[in-house]
């Protein structure tokens, strides 16, 4: 199945579609924290304040809230427990900037009350790391070594399981965004950071945010299919 007359159809197959879904997704979520970023709240909180009432709300102290140039670039830093929020949110009163600026006081209150995924995913980044940079090489020296005979198959099967660690990292990566969301939304309707109508253009953000990871997902189970799939066919000609 995966060539026919040298055309690779596992990547029309497999990758576009894939890449597809993550344009539109990243696409989704721009266009909705643009218009989401017009709905200002009542209360003319800015995204720090809203990101501190979140960790006062889940009794987390100690973290910093810090600003960060760029659009978009929000993270919470577990080595220096500092929350860092972009120039459109920092202090933005906007619906769309205390969503995103909760979903990130979120991840600070995950570490705080130890979860279990993102303390997992934390564990093996330094793993995955080694594995995407270790995976290539050593599907291709599997595959010019054939002289190898056995060892140049198992070189090829430890560059896919190497590249296998990063949809791992992807999939612990899914519970951990859409908790972090969750507690994001449970303490801005608890604690009153904005009214009904208001935690709509929040959820619709963070709604819109989440399916940048499920692409993200999509495609990197999509690239180890397809090395599997290449590597199979590969296996048979031979």
């Amino acid at each position: 199945m995966p060539y026919y007359y040298g055309f690779d159809w596992t990547y029309l197959v497999l990758i576009l579609p894939c890449m597809i879904f993550s344009l539109i997704a990243s696409s989704r979520v721009n266009s909705t924290f643009k218009k989401y970023s017009t709905q200002y709240s009542q209360r003319r909180l800015t995204g720090a304040e809203a990101a501190q009432q979140v960790l006062r709300h889940n009794g987390v102290s100690g973290v910093r809230i810090e600003r960060v140039a760029g659009n978009l670039t929000d993270h919470y830093d577990p080595r220096t427990n500092v929350i860092r929020l972009s120039d459109s949110v920092y202090a933005s009163t906007s619906t769309a900037a205390i969503g995103v600026a909760c979903h990130e006081a979120g991840h600070a209150v995950q570490y705080a009350k130890d979860y279990a995924p993102i303390k997992l995913r934390a564990a093996i980044i330094p793993l995955t790391n080694f594995g995407s940079k270790l995976a290539m090489p050593l599907i291709l020296a599997g595959i010019l070594f054939t002289f190898l005979g056995e060892l140049s198959t198992l070189l090829v099967y430890l560059g896919i399981a190497a590249f296998g660690l990063s949809f791992v990292f992807q999939m612990l990566t899914l519970p951990v965004e859409f908790n972090a969301s969750r507690r994001a939304m449970q303490a801005i309707e608890n604690a009153g950071l904005l009214t009904s109508e208001e935690q709509q253009g929040a959820r619709k953000t963070l709604k819109a945010a989440a399916m940048t990871y499920v692409a993200a997902t999509a495609v990197a189970l999509a690239q180890l299919l397809r090395l599997i799939m290449i590597f199979g066919n590969r296996r048979r000609r031979d």
